[in-house]
């Protein structure tokens, strides 16, 4: 395991998360974006940090485009989406939420 890396979220994945899941539980249980960040993206954030280089490539040849890629506990599965700066922090940028509607 490498060291641990410095780990944000930006504000477009905040934008993104609000747009798939909203601020509110939705009928039959459908999880709200605070939901996603208590229960699904603390593991996310915690493989950015500590295993980004073997993290799958979001494009081939683009070694500081990372994804998580995850069955989740609320949903059924999500892709995170992260980028290395020069100082070797990893910004959170994007979120792809399949709820298995």
């Amino acid at each position: 395991m490498s060291e641990r890396r410095i780990v944000r979220v930006t504000d477009a994945f905040f934008v993104q998360l609000d747009e798939q899941l909203g601020r509110d539980r939705g009928d039959e249980g459908r999880p709200s974006a605070t939901d996603f960040l208590v229960y699904e993206l603390p593991a996310a954030v915690d493989l950015f940090a500590t295993d980004f280089e073997s993290l799958p490539e979001v494009v081939d040849g683009f070694s500081a485009g990372r994804v998580v890629i995850t069955a989740g506990s609320l949903v059924r599965a999500f892709a995170v989406y992260g980028l290395l700066l020069a100082d070797g922090s990893i910004n959170i940028i994007g979120v792809e939420i399949d709820l298995g509607d």
